[in-house]
C-alpha cells in the first residue's frame, strides 16, 4: 500500500472526522477553509479514494455523500506493518520505535499488549493440565 499523498490525506481527515456521510462539496467546502481547490480536483481525489476501497458513496438526492469504509487507525496499522516488513530485524525496530514513545504512549501500548490473547504457537504448553495421562 502507497501512503496517501497530501489531497488524499487531507480528504481522509476531513471524512474520517465527520458524523455523518459528506457530499463533494461539503468535502471541498472544508478543505478551502485551509487552501483554495477546485471542486473537480476534489471529486477526482475523492473518487480515487473510493476505488482504492477507502471510502463509500451514497447517493443522496442528485449527488454521493461519501463516508470511510477503513479507519484512520486501520491506515496507521497498515503503514506501520508495512515499515515493519521493509526491515530485516523487526525485534530492533520495534524496540527503536517504543523508545521514542512518550510516557503516555508507552502506557497506552502496555495496555493494549495486555489486553491481547496468547499466541498459541509462542505458548509453549497453554494448558498443562491437558497433557496428563490418567
Amino acid at each position: 500500500m502507497r501512503p496517501f499523498g497530501e489531497l488524499e490525506s487531507d480528504i481522509m481527515r476531513v471524512v474520517w472526522a465527520s458524523a455523518e456521510p459528506l457530499s463533494i462539496q461539503r468535502i471541498t467546502d472544508v478543505l478551502n477553509e485551509e487552501r483554495p481547490l477546485a471542486y473537480t480536483t476534489v471529486m477526482t481525489v475523492t473518487e480515487r479514494l473510493r476505488a482504492k476501497g477507502w471510502l463509500g458513496r451514497a447517493k443522496r438526492g442528485r449527488s454521493y455523500r461519501y463516508s470511510p469504509l477503513r479507519s484512520a487507525d486501520d491506515y496507521t496499522a497498515e503503514l506501520m506493518e508495512q515499515a515493519l516488513a521493509s526491515c530485516t530485524d523487526r525485534a530492533n525496530a520495534l524496540l527503536h520505535f517504543a523508545g521514542r514513545l512518550d510516557a503516555d504512549e508507552a502506557a497506552a501500548l502496555r495496555k493494549a499488549l495486555d489486553t491481547l490473547p496468547p499466541d498459541p504457537e509462542t505458548d509453549p504448553d497453554p494448558d498443562p493440565e491437558a497433557d496428563t495421562n490418567p
